[in-house]
């Protein structure tokens, strides 16, 4: 027999099969837990538990998944009852016996309820984990609990401390799901019960399993956690709350609930939870009502690092590519370089063999001519930062490329109206600007110039999308948003390293304020000739009054352009990045010349004073119309500068601060050099008016 309970539309939904009850969750597009479908969860076993007739109750999800997790519409406001621990442990607590049947997502809050059932079955596309570290939480419904009494300690810690999404297949491996499945979400929930039902499926309530206790992985996790994420609140509590699954479920309820709250509670959940937020807020531009442009086969020209990356990113992304060098031997070096990159992504796991051998075979292409580029729907000029070299390329493919065809430049600094001025479709050129490595980092920046075209810009944000990539919206300026910012901020390192503090200890302090790496690691990193070839280019514009420091360019005159030539600001070889003694001669020798004393400076004012540059230059940013708003500038920084994600971005930061205290230290720091520090008029009219960067975000 089969009966259905409540009305059509409904949230959660009954339907009765014989001695069976199938529960249905279905809340668009993604069933997140909100608070109607808890509360609807609540009311529907309430009404079948120990009812007569229902011998076995089962859980699964109409659409895309099964509960995928969170609402985050629900983020920020007060928790409505019942919260999801309370339907939880409702589900737990049930007589009568309860499966669960995964397809699709199921995160977080999403594998919490599942986990709370009695056993859980899963369709083959099922994804699971636990992203709650990732906004400065930890699971809070169970989910350090229940987790280790399936999977063992020592596996729930690292699931819940990375929060690393894992297949079905795993999920069982690990215990985490009793089997796999196979047919519709409904149908597998109703035989997944009845099995339950018969015994032919084991029931495992999870307050009912013990936990071995498990002190080395708490030990090993804990000592990974302070080496690599030690300025991190979250995930060492998530470790305590892993720690307290040896106990009674009930008391190690209440230890994670308390850990819960004190993660609730920090400052850092605030930082990361603007960051996630911050990822769908820069996809809100004036052109998103435009239609994209199909893009189905890119050209790049260019096979260096740069130019391969992007190439590996397109491929990866499903795309056809064709790339072009000037000659043999560099587009011989451009392809072995993203054959090497392709490796790397089946080393991951990220990429199959079989696939990457049909990239190779049938979706790349190799070219030493323009003209191989007359069919591609978007080309990426991706070669060195020279202005003549650029308009001369996009001259020639004006006559090229096919109508419609988009024109981009992957340039670093450079003016996109300029070098669209060269074509007859300056609606078509765009600056698409990339970080490197290219096929990791997220963070593109859509340069958007005077002519271009709304479906063009549109496209740059689809293609971001397409490629796994975080687009944000620049305007035109020397060096846009990120190296707009940089440049100056760069100079307030160079300043330091010049009046007395080492880029070691430089590196070091911004290390330990949370970021990946200090500014002088970065510029190994990234290239130190880059920078060089903009000093150059802009030195006869410079202002004489500015005070210039040339160690940068000493160390690039002796032909160490940092990793890629093996030393710079460090010597990097085998035995790893260490400090270029050379360095530390040139910074004594411009410090003579110049009459320089160097003075000591402390870790705080070394952060205080390359933050507050940071984000007065962000300020001018916002000021001259560059960036939109001033979460677009803490997503590039978050995504592509390598900022600390738990202070949520320089504009969040600074409104940590408050502009009263950034004026101060602007007004302070002005006393030595009234030239370089100069106050926003933006942020004086925020303190004037009492207000912060985040009034500018609603605004927007």
């Amino acid at each position: 027999m089969t009966s259905s309970a409540g009305p059509e539309g409904r949230i959660v939904s009954i339907e009765r099969v014989g001695p069976i009850a199938l529960v249905a969750v279905d809340n668009p597009p993604v069933n997140a837990a909100s608070q109607a479908l808890r509360q609807g969860l609540v009311e529907a076993l309430e009404q079948l538990d120990g009812a007569e007739g229902v011998e076995a109750i089962a859980l699964y999800g109409k659409g895309r998944s099964f509960i995928a997790g969170a609402d985050i519409r629900e983020f920020g406001k007060p928790p409505m009852p019942p919260g999801l621990p309370d339907v939880c442990n409702r589900i737990e607590a049930c007589e009568t016996p309860v499966v669960a049947l995964l397809h699709g997502v199921a995160l977080g809050g999403g594998l919490e309820v599942a986990l709370a059932a009695h056993a859980r079955v899963a369709l083959p596309d099922t994804t699971v984990g636990f992203p709650e570290v990732t906004l400065g939480i930890l699971p809070g419904a169970g989910g350090t609990q229940r987790a280790p009494r399936l999977a063992g300690i020592a596996a729930a810690l690292e699931l819940i401390t990375t929060g690393r999404r894992i297949d079905a297949e795993e999920a069982v491996r690990l215990g985490l799901i009793d089997r796999l499945a196979a047919g519709a979400p409904r149908d597998a929930a109703l035989q997944a019960a009845e099995d339950l039902r018969t015994g032919a499926l084991p029931r495992r309530r999870t307050g009912e399993i013990a936990v071995a206790p498990d002190a080395a992985a708490i030990q090993a996790t804990t000592a990974k956690l302070a080496k690599r994420q030690k300025h991190l609140f979250a995930p060492f509590k998530c470790v305590e709350a892993v720690a307290a699954s040896v106990q009674p479920l009930a008391e190690g309820l209440a230890t994670e609930r308390a850990l819960f709250q004190q993660c609730l509670d920090s400052p850092q959940r605030a930082g990361l939870i603007h960051a996630f937020f911050a990822e769908r807020a820069v996809a809100k531009i004036p052109e998103a009502g435009a239609t994209p442009r199909q893009i189905g086969h890119v050209g790049v020209i260019g096979g260096g690092t740069m130019g391969s990356g992007i190439a590996t990113a397109a491929l990866l992304a499903g795309l056809k590519v064709t790339l072009n060098e000037r000659d043999a031997e560099a587009l011989s070096r451009g392809k072995a370089t993203i054959e090497k990159n392709l490796a790397g992504a089946v080393k991951r796991g990220k990429l199959s063999e079989e696939k990457r051998d049909a990239i190779l075979k049938d979706a790349l292409q190799t070219t030493l001519k323009l003209e191989d580029f007359s069919k591609v729907d978007l080309v990426i000029e991706a070669v060195f930062e020279d202005m003549d070299v650029k308009k001369e390329i996009f001259t020639r493919l004006d006559a090229i490329a096919r109508p419609g065809a988009i024109l981009a430049s992957n340039t670093s600094y450079l003016d996109i109206d300029e070098i669209a001025s060269v074509t007859s479709r300056p609606a078509e050129v765009i600056g698409l600007h990339f970080f490197s490595p290219a096929h990791v980092m997220r963070l593109l920046e859509v340069v958007v110039a005077g002519k271009t075209a709304p479906e063009v810009v549109a496209t740059g944000f689809a293609l971001a999308r397409k490629l796994g990539k975080v687009a944000v919206r620049a305007g035109v300026c020397d060096g846009f948003i990120g190296n707009r910012i940089l440049g100056h901020y760069k100079k307030v390192a160079d300043y330091l390293m010049l009046d007395g503090a080492s880029p070691q200890q430089i590196d070091a302090a911004l290390e330990e304020f949370g970021f990946a790496m200090g500014p002088f690691a970065v510029l190994d990193l990234a290239g130190l000739d880059i920078g060089w070839a903009t000093r150059k280019r802009l030195a006869p514009t410079r202002d004489p009054a500015e005070r210039y420091v040339a160690v940068a360019d000493r160390v690039c005159e002796n032909g160490w352009f940092g990793r890629k030539t093996g030393q710079g600001f460090y010597i990097h070889d085998a035995d790893g990045p260490r400090p270029n003694p050379e360095v530390a001669r040139f910074i004594e020798e411009e410090r003579a010349e110049k009459g320089i004393t160097p003075r000591a400076f402390s870790d705080d004012e070394i952060v205080s004073r390359y933050m507050t540059a940071m984000i007065a230059e962000a300020t001018r940013v916002l000021e001259d119309g560059i960036a939109l708003r001033p979460v677009d500038i803490d997503a590039v920084f978050l995504f592509g500068y390598g900022f600390p994600r738990f202070r949520g971005g320089p504009m969040f930061y600074a409104d940590t601060l408050g502009p009263a205290e950034l004026l101060r230290r602007i007004e302070a720091y002005a006393k030595e050099d009234p030239h370089y520090w100069r106050v926003p008029a933006l942020l004086r009219r925020l303190a004037d008016e009492g207000r912060d960067f985040a009034s500018l975000n609603k605004e927007a």
